[in-house]
């Protein structure tokens, strides 16, 4: 399994249909990166391995304990939150806030429940599963997403899994602990692997254009930075992409980045 989604119930699900399609138990269990909507699902598989790089296993342990903590602490202040928006949503129909509510409410629902669950095991920079049928290598280029992103790759497949190095049709999040050069650097690198079929973090199954597309708006976005104009208006190309609200958050965010470091050795694809 590579990652558990933002909620024990919906990783429940994932493991019901997998152990339906394949019947077998889930043995191994990849959290790709430390941010929680890739593994508050780890509760669900307390029976399998769960497994991450050594630094992704250090954020979940440092970081999460008290986010957890706060959100259990505050339930009914998210409860109120959504009534809100349940209101708003009457007054007038917008399918974004529909969305949001069905999001937030089932992160309600997981919360009187929710516990941390961390990877029984690390690795540091690569670990290769032997199956009988074929194999899968695990591993890690660094930080780009976050502090530190892990790919699966498996060659008989033609198959990659990019957790959210990869983002398909879809702004992707550029957070505090997002590198964009090294994020380009990484995705540029695993171009030069051999594979048909890309699975991103968020969007449909991609394939290598994607990748490139995805390089192609981080280089975009980080010269737009340059501006500090919040409300540039989304070029016409990412404009049907999804989550489209992340742009100026990106927008935001890199321009407080921009200010902080030497542009010109920290962005060298400028």
């Amino acid at each position: 399994m590579f990652d558990t989604f933002n909620t024990p119930q919906a990783a429940e699900d994932l493991k019901v249909m997998a152990e339906e399609i394949t019947n077998r138990t889930v043995t191994w269990v990849v959290n790709s990166h430390w941010h929680g909507d890739h593994i508050r699902g780890n509760q669900a598989y307390k029976d399998s391995i769960i497994i991450s790089s050594q630094l992704t296993y250090e954020k979940m342990r440092d970081i999460h304990p008290s986010r957890i903590g706060k959100q259990k602490n505050d339930i009914q202040g998210l409860t109120t939150y959504i009534q809100s928006l349940q209101e708003q949503l009457a007054a007038s129909y917008d399918s974004k806030l529909e969305e949001q509510i069905s999001f937030l409410g089932e992160i309600e629902a997981s919360l009187p429940y929710l516990e941390l669950t961390l990877p029984r095991q690390t690795f540091i920079n690569e670990l290769t599963f032997y199956g009988s049928k074929r194999s899968a290598k695990l591993y890690t280029l660094g930080g780009g997403h976050s502090d530190c992103d892990s790919i699966l790759y498996i060659p008989d497949e033609n198959a990659i899994f990019m957790g959210d190095l990869l983002f398909v049709d879809t702004h992707p999040t550029i957070f505090e602990d997002s590198n964009p050069a090294i994020w380009v650097q990484i995705l540029e690198r695993v171009k030069e692997i051999d594979f048909v079929v890309a699975i991103p973090g968020h969007g449909p199954v991609g394939t290598k254009r994607d990748l490139s597309k995805l390089i192609e708006y981080i280089i975009d976005i980080t010269k737009m930075a340059r501006t500090t104009n919040e409300e540039i208006a989304i070029p016409e190309k990412y404009q049907n992409w999804s989550s489209s609200e992340i742009f100026h958050q990106n927008i935001s965010g890199l321009s407080q980045k921009v200010k902080l470091i030497n542009v010109s050795n920290s962005f060298p694809f400028y």
